[in-house]
């Protein structure tokens, strides 16, 4: 799903799909990638690239180029290495992208937990992605994984406290 997402000028531009040899020019053409693969990522709400994967993100048909596998893992490496990525795997072909920082989805959820005064209350994993009272809002479709860092911080914050129930869909969340 592409639909509405407007590539930047140099995605048109062959040269950048080449890793390029000097460090400057490489610096910026990973800088460039990065935020081209945030941005991509919040439109089409997409947490995790297969590095394998045939992807638009990765390939612009019109002329003829695609990133090689290792061009993705560097410009991944780069994005693992600000804290706005992370390798799900040691081979590392499968990434969970944060397009918002973990503290910032925190601050996200926090604002909903406020606006909607659901302090105090308990509310079950799936209810905070995918219930009725999400929907509509940043929340609704969050990744599973992104959310357990959420409130991995927020416990560590004294802000919820996490509890297991004797199923997964039980598992949830109190918010102190």
């Amino acid at each position: 799903m592409t639909s509405g997402f407007i590539f930047p000028y140099f995605f048109n531009y062959p040269p950048y799909f080449t890793l390029q040899p000097v460090k400057e020019t490489r610096d910026k053409q990973i800088a460039l990638w990065c935020s081209l693969i945030l941005g991509y990522c919040q439109h089409t709400k997409t947490y995790v690239l297969d590095v394998q994967a045939e992807s638009r993100l990765f390939a612009n048909d019109s002329i003829n180029r695609k990133l090689s596998t290792d061009a993705r893992v560097a410009i991944l490496d780069d994005l693992v290495a600000q804290g706005r990525a992370e390798w799900l795997d040691k081979s590392k072909a499968q990434c969970l992208v944060f397009w918002k920082r973990v503290d910032e989805w925190a601050a996200v959820l926090m604002d909903f937990v406020r606006t909607y005064g659901l302090s105090d209350s308990v509310m079950t994993l799936d209810e905070l992605v995918g219930g009725d009272d999400v929907r509509g809002t940043e929340l609704f479709g969050l990744h599973q994984e992104v959310l357990t860092r959420v409130l991995r911080l927020l416990e560590t914050q004294g802000k919820v406290r996490t509890f297991k129930g004797s199923t997964v869909e039980e598992h949830g969340v109190k918010f102190l």
